[in-house]
């Protein structure tokens, strides 16, 4: 692999994507390859205060579209500072969450239409999409079961069963649409079986790279 790559990891909340990114990137580390870990919203400073602003609990009157935008703006200080960065330098950047998000909560879970969202993303991206998305499938009833019961809640958190319906609906969706971007991950055993699939499908890619 003679250039970074940009890999993404989607899914509702709960669905374990956070620690399977964090089992990867120490297998992907123990392979000798640099990696840069990250996040969305956030990933450095700007956009980390973006974040605070829309996960407030406080701030339950935002306007879905004021939220989209939000994040757009948060995910173009990120990607300039942080992403593209690390891919000219040759790294592997992994990233919790990126634009399959945003279509999925707020072109699906808000109703704001995936084509709008994606419009204002391809603008926002100025064409920085992944080179692989790992989607975790994992239903929001199942995948709140997972959460710790005494995690204070953040205001999109706190939204309601159909909301998380339509989002989950948002991912399968994006998935059936990008069959090569896109690896749909069975993760309904264990976490290091997961684990395990994920080590498999990521020499596969690596030996194709």
């Amino acid at each position: 692999m003679k250039q970074g790559k940009f890999l993404t990891f989607e899914g509702v909340d709960g669905c374990g994507k956070s620690t399977q990114m964090r089992f990867l990137s120490e297998y992907l580390q123990e392979k000798g390859l640099e990696c840069v870990v990250t996040r969305e919203p956030g990933g450095c400073r700007i956009s980390e205060q973006v974040r605070e602003i829309l996960l407030d609990v406080e701030n339950k009157g935002m306007e879905d579209m004021t939220e989209a935008l939000l994040y757009a703006a948060a995910r173009v200080q990120h990607i300039e500072e942080v992403i593209l960065p690390a891919i000219r330098a040759g790294k592997l950047v992994l990233c919790d969450r990126y634009i399959d998000s945003s279509v999925a909560y707020q072109g699906y879970g808000r109703q704001l239409g995936a084509e709008a969202i994606l419009r204002i993303n391809q603008y926002a991206a100025n064409h920085c999409m992944p080179d692989l998305t790992f989607f975790f499938d994992y239903k929001p009833a199942k995948a709140f079961q997972r959460m710790n019961p005494h995690k204070e809640m953040d205001r999109l958190e706190q939204e309601g069963e159909d909301f998380y319906d339509r989002v989950y609906k948002g991912f399968r969706e994006i998935w059936k649409a990008n069959p090569a971007r896109v690896r749909r991950i069975d993760v309904s055993g264990t976490k290091f079986e997961t684990r395990d699939r994920m080590r498999a499908l990521i020499d596969e890619v690596l030996a194709q790279w």
